[in-house]
């Protein structure tokens, strides 16, 4: 019996089986990843009061999870599922028809603008919940996370092993990640890296503000020109670091912030590209790649449409004085 991912009913007693995905996880974070909307004090207060149990005894936070365990769960009240109903037919196949590659260890999607990676601050159903509506015997988990606003790669894995042998990678910095993006004005070179650590915070509305501060996180962005415009640079952005927001705050440190960003770009410069069309901030994950033991994974992904029809538009009005190339190399 594999574990049951299924929202916790409320006011009943829920005995959950642990399968082979949950094996080696604590039990605090498989508790916040199975009960939903559920506060992290309210876990750790049933954690701690022993409403909780694990093969019928008392548990620590930190006790660790095998294969087999059963987890007896309180009856409690889950918020993020009430008066929010059920995805809608057309948001679940958005998701399916966004998915480009799938085996026994990961499934990658071709994330649409707009589409949040999980649901909360305002957003009913992100990638992680619309997937478990459309396969909810299924266990999967971000492995990483892209901006609600960013189109392109979004890996998820589907066993708990491949989940923590690729956040392994990514702690250890060998997962090579790389974006397209259109700065304004041009860079002033074809290439510029950023080293300034990021320091996130929360914003005067409590949303989640990332800036360049000594009191921040060490933060590596490398940006590559490969086209030029008259007033913007189409670049490649390779991520060194996996900071919140990180190419979005570097681009805006060196005043060249990304184009149709709403929070840290230019207001002029994005009515400009609007009145030329643009909908939504021009940034798109376009390369992912890691080795997981001895195979190698490489996924890529082309612009979004309406992303390549902007760089036509730009092109047809101005002759750009860089060639752009056809793939996305490592600078």
């Amino acid at each position: 019996m594999q574990t049951n991912t299924s929202p916790v009913p409320r006011a009943q007693v829920q005995h959950i089986e642990v399968g082979p995905e949950r094996a080696g996880q604590r039990i605090d974070n498989a508790l916040i990843t199975l009960l939903k909307g559920v506060p992290k004090s309210l876990i750790y207060r049933l954690l701690r009061t022993g409403q909780v149990r694990v093969n019928s005894c008392r548990v620590h936070a930190d006790t660790r999870l095998q294969e087999g365990d059963m987890i007896r769960v309180p009856p409690v009240r889950q918020a993020n599922n009430e008066g929010k109903g059920q995805p809608s037919d057309w948001q679940i196949q958005q998701l399916l028809d966004a998915i480009s590659f799938e085996d026994r260890n990961f499934l990658v999607l071709n994330k649409p603008a707009g589409m949040a990676s999980h649901g909360g601050s305002g957003v009913s159903f992100g990638v992680i919940e619309l997937l478990r509506a459309a396969r909810p015997k299924e266990p999967f988990e971000l492995a990483h996370r892209l901006d609600r606003h960013t189109s392109g790669l979004l890996v998820l894995a589907r066993r708990r092993s491949a989940l923590l042998a690729l956040q392994g990678e990514i702690r250890e910095g060998r997962v090579h990640k790389q974006y397209l993006s259109l700065l304004a004005p041009a860079l002033p070179r074809t290439r510029v890296d950023v080293n300034a650590p990021l320091y996130r915070s929360k914003g005067g509305q409590g949303e989640r503000m990332v800036r360049v501060s000594a009191r921040g996180k060490p933060a590596l962005t490398r940006f590559r020109e490969i086209q030029r415009f008259v007033e913007c640079s189409l670049v490649e952005a390779t991520l060194e670091t996996g900071r919140t927001h990180q190419i979005r705050v570097h681009a805006a440190h060196i005043e060249h912030p990304v184009v149709g960003d709403d929070r840290y770009g230019d207001r002029d410069v994005n009515r400009r590209f609007q009145r030329l069309g643009l909908k939504r901030m021009f940034l798109h994950s376009v390369l992912f790649e890691f080795e997981m033991g001895s195979q190698a994974y490489s996924f890529s992904t082309p612009l979004k449409s309406e992303l390549g029809a902007l760089l036509e538009k730009l092109d047809s009005q101005h002759t750009p004085r860089v060639p752009i190339s056809g793939e996305c190399r490592q600078p």
